[in-house]
């Protein structure tokens, strides 16, 4: 059976370089235990470690995992700052650095790639030019430099991706006025703001119509979709109680849950458990948020062997050998 991990990042030492000089509002701070991270001025964003810039580190440690191909994927804060031709350069320079890696190691390493998503054109020369190396997917985060995935100025880049109908890893990023709710303190940022900031830009998706407008979309919900799964009541009750005249899903709330697809980093057994309830076997796939400090690379086998053997078998690797047509 092979396991194909999904949810996967990178970074390139070029791409934090760029990242310090023009990366306003992001910028780098000394934790307390001594070691790097980014902040979107005072709310952390991600701590860079070891195995983001080490490609033979990766392979090792897929190796002694019992991992058989990585999607790789550049994570938060992705290529949102600096003005389009930082934008460009710093999406130019994550996916050529993952195109080259899958080159040396065409049996184990896939990749989503980044865009530029704030200046839409360059946006789609760029997934184009991703495509031609080998790009098997998109990575986006959930909001674009605090602007909503859903925002009309990105209708060309979703009308191409959807075109190719490519997969698109939703990942969350801190959310617009994290500062403002004082998310900073704890890391609340990362354990609460990062699944609000998923729930909010999917669940927009599900009603906005999206997923009508744009047929071919195959959007997979980080985390675990955050808390979508939990909220399927509330979704199913708010659209009871909507306006008819303003309703513009052609479908169901739970319907869309169960379109899109998820990763299986919940941390917790029965959240997987309660999540493939909801959507599916075949819609959860494996993911272990390797190499963040947070990753879960232990967790991921024991939870998902704990799944009946179906289960365990379409979530480990045959949905994404579906799904990504590996």
């Amino acid at each position: 059976m092979p396991v194909i991990d999904v949810h996967t990042h990178m970074f390139t030492t070029r791409w934090l370089e760029l990242l310090k000089q023009k990366g306003a509002p992001y910028n780098i701070q000394t934790r307390p235990d001594g070691q790097q991270e980014v902040f979107r001025g005072p709310t952390p964003v991600v701590i860079p470690q070891k195995g983001h810039f080490d490609w033979e580190l990766r392979i090792r440690a897929m190796n002694e995992a019992g991992i058989d191909v990585s999607i790789v994927s550049l994570t938060c804060p992705n290529v949102y700052w600096g003005g389009e031709a930082v934008s460009v350069q710093a999406a130019q320079e994550a996916n050529d650095n993952v195109a080259e890696a899958q080159l040396r190691h065409p049996d184990r390493l896939r990749w989503f790639a980044s865009l530029p998503w704030e200046y839409p054109q360059r946006a789609v020369e760029e997934l184009r030019r991703a495509c031609d190396q080998g790009a098997v997917g998109v990575m986006v985060l959930a909001n674009v430099a605090g602007r909503s995935l859903t925002d009309p100025d990105f209708a060309p880049v979703w009308a191409e991706i959807d075109r190719r109908a490519l997969p698109v890893l939703v990942h969350p990023t801190d959310p617009p006025g994290a500062d403002l709710m004082d998310m900073g303190q704890f890391d609340l940022s990362w354990s609460v703001g990062f699944m609000f900031d998923t729930t909010l830009a999917i669940t927009r998706m599900i009603f906005n119509g999206f997923f009508d407008q744009y047929p071919n979309l195959k959007v997979i919900a980080s985390h675990g979709g955050g808390t979508l799964p939990y909220l399927v009541g509330r979704f199913e009750k708010g659209d009871e109680v909507e306006i008819p005249s303003r309703r513009k899903m052609q479908r169901k709330p739970t319907d869309y849950l169960r379109h899109i697809y998820y990763d299986s980093i919940t941390y917790n057994l029965g959240a997987l458990q309660y999540l493939i309830s909801v959507v599916g076997e075949d819609h959860v796939m494996f993911g272990t948020d390797w190499p963040h400090q947070v990753h879960d690379v232990k967790g991921a086998f024991a939870n998902t062997a704990r799944l009946p053997a179906s289960q365990m078998k379409a979530v480990r690797g045959d949905t994404a050998q579906r799904l990504f047509g590996l």
